[in-house]
């Protein structure tokens, strides 16, 4: 670090010169990236099954609009209600559909028939710019309406639209990171109380997101790039980089006030916190990077997307920060617009920091003790967490959507009737065979009904269509699924000498649920090996890295458990956000939770850490040094902490719910990690390990060449 630094001293007006031109580079970029918005599962039964219903019918990959009419006598024999759906249906060119006038089946109607509902299966590839055709649909059908009927266009996807409130609703991207860093702006002031001080991080962080976005931009012409890291980018990025930036400039500002020459404050600064920086982003790197090791390529490229986050910004702490603070000089505590005492730090174990530190170690059993207590009760929900779609019922909003779900509900209509089962059945099809394979599954309990539309029928392939009896998302049709994949279609299968596939939005779905946390266990495990084996290098010692894993996870599980409590259970959920208790979690969340709350997390135990082993290295007293970094990093922590948990409750804005859940439990669970890991469990537990804390035997030394 001292090389680079010295570099970047000699060449610090080239080094900004040059990330200003990269910056405009990343400006223009940024409009030209081409986002991939599809969710694919390679090599899964279901995904398969609709791929190949896909290339045979084209269509099977978006799940289908509901048209629901309802009438006063019996709607099969009511005047006008075939013409309706047919107005409806034609509105779709492509679309494969299916109801009572074209199966002559019962399934599609309520047992008083009063009600009828007809599926209508769009062409194309759904994506999450992709229009799914409820608007034209709903006006053919109400224009060619009879008179007296009722008639509403529901469906999976629209009832999202309705829960998201319209996909245009929320800040844009650019609002959201403008919201976010507008926020910080403030935190900034609080916490260094000159303009050029406050103005070096903001400066970091547009560097570091629109540099991320040139790389992105590269990535994407080798490899697809799923839209979500483009979010991601904006607000990870903005708080990332404004953490790094905190650490830096919070040394380079200690190193002026101890007397030294800007120079030399770059080189100690760079020595130090320079040091801490690398070891933080590749911690979270690591957690980002660990995604590759799941099946799902927009999954991976969110992972390698991602990573480029914390590499960028790391990049722009080490050598543009530098550069500027180098031009800058003592010229970064001018500009003043908050009092010096309650912006400057101090050489001495002193103010709030200082006076905790001195509680949590003198009282460590306790204090131990009350946050274990703390965790606990965050723990035992999160430990309950229900990764799954939100069932049909749970989704809020408003609108022709919910009313045609209500419909359907009052006349005792399957939610299975959202995400149909579509049995792909393959081989010398014909008519009696298919006949048997919809008998052979209508007889299954969690089967409402079940047919072989005659259009659905080609030469050598075919879809029979199942209706659940329960919600698609229900632990009930859970267990449905995997006995029609097991028992009943294998068992048909042989019978007919066909190949007999289940397909559909519901199998899918837990599809993908099978493929992320089947596969969980191993990005865990290279997670924390990784991790352990990194800061056991940085902090040189076997205990230290330990406890910081096991706490990163304990954190995470507190993330787990607020996300729970207020999502899954409904507290708070409905008042505050405006989502009703959906007695599940959406199956994503948990993993990119996952993947950027352990790195970012293990940001503070970095920062925190690097500073107590400086100063026990310097001291050779454990307590002291707690204290002395405690009191030195605390505020350090709060702030940066501060500005992660402000982007992401900004993200929580966003109309759909799963950016909500995402958005609240990054944000609760940094603001968790910063006060009850940090601040409490973190110096009680090394005040009890004592000596423990730095146990580093010559052959572990000798192992990571530390």
């Amino acid at each position: 670090m001292t090389a680079l630094a010295g570099l970047i001293l000699r060449r610090r007006k080239a080094v900004v010169a040059v990330w200003f031109v990269l910056t405009v580079i990343g400006a223009a970029s940024a409009g030209q990236i081409k986002w991939f918005e599809s969710f694919s599962i390679p090599g899964y039964s279901a995904y398969e099954a609709n791929q190949r219903t896909m290339k045979n019918f084209g269509s099977g990959l978006n799940t289908p609009l509901v048209a629901v009419v309802t009438t006063k006598g019996n709607v099969t024999k009511a005047p006008g209600v075939k013409t309706a759906l047919e107005a409806a249906i034609a509105a779709n060119p492509g679309a494969r559909s299916s109801s009572y006038f074209s199966t002559g089946s019962a399934t599609y109607v309520s047992k008083d028939k009063h009600t009828m509902f007809a599926e209508i299966y769009r062409p194309g590839t759904p994506g999450f710019g992709t229009a799914n055709g409820e608007k034209e649909t709903r006006a053919a059908l109400t224009k060619a309406a009879p008179p007296g009927a009722t008639v509403h266009v529901t469906g999976d996807e629209p009832l999202l639209t309705a829960a998201s409130k319209g996909s245009n609703s929320g800040p844009s991207i650019l609002g959201e990171t403008l919201i976010g860093g507008l926020g910080a702006l403030i935190i900034l002031l609080f916490v260094f109380g000159t303009l050029p001080a406050i103005a070096m991080p903001l400066l970091c962080a547009i560097a570091s997101i629109l540099n991320t976005f040139t790389l992105v931009f590269l990535l994407t012409q080798i490899t697809d790039v799923s839209i979500i890291v483009q979010f991601l980018i904006a607000l990870v990025g903005l708080g990332v980089s404004i953490d790094y930036a905190l650490l830096i400039i919070f040394r380079f500002r200690e190193e002026l006030r101890h007397g030294k020459s800007t120079d030399d404050a770059i080189v100690a600064t760079m020595q130090h916190a320079g040091r801490s920086v690398i070891v933080s982003g590749s911690t979270v790197a690591v957690g980002l990077l660990s995604m590759v090791l799941l099946p799902l390529p927009f999954i991976r490229s969110i992972g390698i997307g991602g990573m480029l986050i914390p590499a960028v910004s790391v990049l722009a702490s080490i050598t543009l920060l530098p550069a500027m603070l180098a031009m800058l000089g003592p010229r970064i505590n001018r500009g003043r617009v908050m009092p010096k005492r309650i912006v400057e730090g101090s050489d001495q174990a002193s103010g709030f920091w200082a006076w905790w530190s001195r509680l949590v170690t003198n009282r460590a059993a306790l204090t131990g003790a009350i946050g274990v207590v703390i965790v606990a009760a965050l723990l035992l929900p999160g430990v309950q967490l229900n990764p799954s779609e939100s069932q049909a019922k749970d989704r809020p909003g408003g609108g022709d959507a919910i009313a045609g779900r209500a419909a359907l509900a009052s006349a005792g209509v399957s939610a299975g009737a959202y995400k149909p089962f579509n049995i792909l059945v393959e081989g010398a099809v014909s008519k009696p065979m298919l006949d048997k394979i919809a008998s052979g599954v209508a007889n299954d309990p969690g089967v409402s009904g079940a047919v072989a539309p005659a259009a659905w029928q080609h030469a050598n392939a075919a879809v029979v269509e199942a209706i659940p009896a329960n919600d698609g998302a229900s632990p009930a049709t859970k267990d449905t699924i995997s006995r029609l994949q097991h028992d009943v279609l294998p068992k048909l299968a042989q019978e007919t000498n066909l190949k007999v596939t289940l397909g559909g939005g519901a199998a899918a779905d837990q599809d993908f649920v099978h493929a992320v946390y089947g596969n969980f266990p191993y990005v865990l495990l290279f997670v924390v090996l990784l991790t352990y084996i990194l800061l056991a290098r940085a902090f040189r010692s076997l205990i230290l890295p330990l406890k910081a894993v096991i706490l990163n996870l304990v954190s995470l599980g507190a993330a787990y458990g607020i996300i729970v409590f207020i999502f899954q259970w409904g507290h708070g959920a409905q008042a505050i956000w405006n989502v009703p208790s959906t007695n599940s979690i959406i199956p994503w969340i948990p993993l990119m939770i996952f993947a950027f709350l352990y790195g970012l997390s293990m940001d503070y135990e970095v920062f925190m850490l690097t500073r107590i082993r400086e100063e026990y290295d310097a001291t050779g007293e454990t307590s002291l040094a707690i204290a002395l970094g405690l009191s030195r990093t605390g505020k350090l922590v709060t702030s940066a902490a501060l500005v992660l948990c402000l982007a992401f409750f900004v993200l929580s804005t966003g109309p759909g719910t799963d950016i909500k859940q995402f958005g609240i439990g990054l944000s609760a669970g940094v603001i968790f990690d910063a006060t009850v890991i940090r601040a409490l469990l973190v110096p009680s537990l090394m005040s009890l390990l004592g000596k423990w804390n730095w146990y580093f035997p010559p052959w572990a030394a000798r192992l990571l060449r530390a």
